[in-house]
């Protein structure tokens, strides 16, 4: 099905902790104009993205890097031809200072594609302020990685999944066992055509921002005039705990080491307790900063290793929270497709879950 022109922003970069666009556009539907929408677990910011697409003010909130730098680019307002000046200019510049190397290097990107892939980061890690510089760096982020095909090239490297990154040694043995060398591949090419197609026709702009914070702190959530009325979001589901190391390439474009690192830093808790602690922090937080019949939409599940009852434990987090959260209804949400899956990478041995939508108001 094709996608039409103005929703294809909300494509620019996979990554598997996503739900479908229809999930927040559906409910902002009944928004009013000018009413503010949070989502402080926002990921690739696709609740914003629905906002936007509705005319109205958000605030996403994530403390991944990945995240945050893929939902900023949903709410720029730039041409496809800013954006590519903007990449001819950098890759028209001098030689990268700092090129990775070793066995992962040299078979995950041929090394002219890695010398310009080096540019780019060197340019938007010393300056990422402008719109067409926000909008560069979330499109890069969405072609790093990715499958090879037969026709003109879509992604940067060699053979990869595009919604996670394969650690080294893996990708490593993989390559060399079926004798697959990087492809050499034009990076400017790649991104003239897919700034084309993701930024040819973008929603009005809306007032809003992304910020990297943890949801968890009392300060994290900006305070809005007059309260925030939505609240769309998905957090992390209990036991998930590999968004750091599964996002370790992008994370390296984005300043980080060439090298996996199993960190968890400023994530909710993946142990059962602790976790419904933090989420009930948020939710505190949360209400402390939206107006009294605020509603709160939740898509929501459990890996399929664990034993748990999505409903209950969500339950006890709004319980826990101290926050006048009322329960309007639960629903079943489907199993979804296995790419649009929190629980996408722990799914090869046993089936998924159906997913549940809780849908509160905030009281008095």
């Amino acid at each position: 099905m094709t996608t039409a022109p103005h929703m294809r922003l909300n494509a620019l970069c996979p990554y598997f902790t996503m739900f479908p666009l229809d999930f927040p556009a559906r409910h902002l539907a009944d928004a009013r104009p000018g009413e503010w929408v949070l989502d402080p677990f926002c990921g690739r910011g696709t609740t914003n993205f629905a906002a936007r697409l509705h005319g109205l003010p958000t605030v996403g909130i994530d403390s991944g890097p990945v995240a945050v730098a893929i939902a900023q680019a949903k709410l720029v307002d730039v041409t496809p031809d800013e954006l590519v000046a903007e990449a001819e200019r950098i890759l028209a510049g001098p030689e990268p200072v700092d090129m990775p190397e070793g066995p992962f290097w040299e078979l995950a990107f041929h090394p002219r594609t890695l010398a310009d892939l080096c540019r780019l980061r060197e340019a938007l890690l010393h300056d990422c302020d402008s719109p067409a510089r926000t909008a560069l760096r979330g499109l890069v982020l969405g072609i790093l990685h990715g499958p090879r095909t037969k026709r003109l090239p879509s992604y940067l490297s060699n053979q990869m999944p595009r919604t996670y990154a394969t650690k080294p040694d893996p990708a490593v043995r993989f390559w060399t066992r079926r004798g697959m060398t990087p492809p050499e591949v034009d990076v400017l090419d790649v991104i003239v055509r897919r700034a084309r197609y993701s930024f040819a026709a973008l929603p009005p702009t809306v007032p809003g921002r992304i910020i990297q914070a943890d949801s968890r702190e009392p300060d994290a959530i900006p305070a809005v005039d007059g309260g925030y009325r939505w609240v769309v979001t998905s957090p992390p589901y209990l036991g998930m705990r590999s968004y750091q190391p599964d996002q370790w390439l992008r994370l390296w474009f984005l300043g980080g080491e060439p090298t996996v690192r199993y960190i968890h830093e400023g994530q909710v808790s993946h142990l059962r307790g602790a976790y419904q602690r933090d989420l009930a922090a948020v939710w505190r937080n949360v209400a402390a900063r939206c107006r009294p019949g605020a509603r709160l939409v939740v898509r929501f599940g459990c890996l399929p290793t664990l034993p748990c009852d999505p409903r209950q434990v969500l339950e006890e987090t709004l319980v826990m929270s101290g926050a006048p959260w009322r329960i309007v209804e639960v629903t079943g949400a489907g199993i979804p497709p296995r790419h649009r899956r929190q629980a996408a990478q722990f799914e090869k041995t046993r089936p998924a879950r159906e997913e549940i939508d809780l849908v509160a108001e905030l009281g008095e």
